[in-house]
């Protein structure tokens, strides 16, 4: 079944805030837009088959791992919600995931 991608206010910032590091780090656009790919990829690939993510210690939360990224995420029958895109390189601590 093919569901609707559900984007919350955090990873939605999370998302933006992980482009514009690249585009500043790299003063171009062209590693933010192949790693933007990559994100919608997944996400293609989630809404068909959301239990290929890896489980997590939360109920109904899992992880697709994006290179350096995880998109975390809940499923049900019609709707796939993007939780959180975390960096794997930062201080789980850091992160305010909060399941819906």
């Amino acid at each position: 079944m093919v569901r609707k991608i559900i984007w919350s206010a955090n990873a939605q910032s999370n998302r933006k805030e992980i482009l514009s590091y690249w585009i500043k780090r790299n003063k171009s656009n062209t590693y933010s837009k192949k790693l933007n790919n990559l994100f919608l990829e997944s996400l293609s690939i989630l809404k068909k088959y959301p239990q290929i993510g890896m489980l997590t210690s939360i109920s109904n939360v899992r992880i697709k791992i994006v290179k350096d990224y995880f998109l975390i995420y809940e499923f049900n029958e019609s709707e796939l919600f993007i939780l959180a895109i975390w960096n794997t390189k930062q201080d789980p601590k850091s992160q305010n995931i909060k399941p819906l």
